[in-house]
């Protein structure tokens, strides 16, 4: 022991050198500043009565600089430096607390490691629950989009063409019915005129093989106003019986071309 306390005592020599040295450089500070005190005082005196209000500030500046020095000065002539002899004692103590106060700080960095990790940990198995969540709901999605596709398919191409198919010939069946009643009410009702009427002429009575009944007058009509809409006139022929076409216009369901009197043409009552 005597001889590290031997090997250590340079180093408590040279800890008093380093605070002579500190003393000597703050008393030659203290100088220079003494000497820029009596630089300004001498520019001062020089100056008279005048008065500088940027040296009066550097003056005030200076001499608190002064004070401060000073005080710190005689604090340090105070109070001597405890020099802790290193001894191996010593050094075992402080290198004991180093070790342990960074055993303790990395203890609670781990510490804080551990905890983020458990954090990471259960935010991660949070997400992958979500992630399964939402692929379940996508196999989903996926397996009743297909189905509806299916159905739409199927919907599309079979039920649509046959309910099409039935409106059509339900519409087909329901115009022949129409057409039916419509002859027959007319066979009834504006029968073609009698060949064998007293006083008729010959001619007339050959006229009349060739005249054709009302409905099929109607039927040429809406033909020709369905098939030709841009220009449904049907030229008057002989095969009209003048009285139907009288009859057609009075009731308003034909009309005649404003530019020729021999076309007829059917009212268009669906628009």
């Amino acid at each position: 022991m005597s001889v590290n306390q031997q090997d250590l005592d340079p180093d408590s020599t040279t800890d008093v050198e380093v605070v002579t040295d500190t003393e000597e450089e703050l008393i030659k500070e203290c100088e220079e500043i003494w000497k820029d005190m009596e630089e300004c005082q001498n520019k001062l005196s020089l100056t008279g009565t005048e008065t500088l209000t940027n040296s009066n500030a550097q003056l005030s500046l200076l001499i608190m600089q002064v004070k401060c020095l000073t005080a710190e000065l005689s604090q340090w002539h105070k109070e001597t430096p405890e020099i802790t002899p290193l001894t191996e004692d010593v050094l075992i103590t402080l290198g004991t607390e180093e070790f342990q106060k960074l055993r303790h700080d990395l203890e609670m960095v781990l510490s804080t490691i551990q905890s983020k990790n458990e954090k990471l940990k259960e935010d991660l198995e949070r997400e992958q629950q979500w992630l399964d969540e939402q692929q379940q709901i996508m196999e989903s999605l996926n397996a009743l989009y297909s189905e509806l596709k299916n159905q739409f398919v199927t919907f599309s191409e079979t039920r649509i063409f046959s309910e099409l198919k039935t409106k059509m010939l339900n519409i087909k069946a329901f115009k022949e019915k129409l057409l039916s009643a419509l002859g027959e009410f007319l066979e009834d009702h504006f029968p073609l005129p009698d060949g064998n009427v007293k006083k008729k002429k010959k001619n007339i009575q050959e006229s009349t093989k060739q005249l054709i009944t009302l409905h099929e007058i109607l039927e040429i009509l809406i033909n020709r106003l369905f098939d030709v809409p841009h220009d449904p006139y049907v030229k008057i022929s002989d095969s009209f019986w003048p009285p139907y076409i009288e009859l057609l216009l009075r009731n308003g369901i034909a009309l005649r071309h404003p530019e020729d009197p021999t076309r007829l043409r059917l009212e268009a009552f669906h628009q």
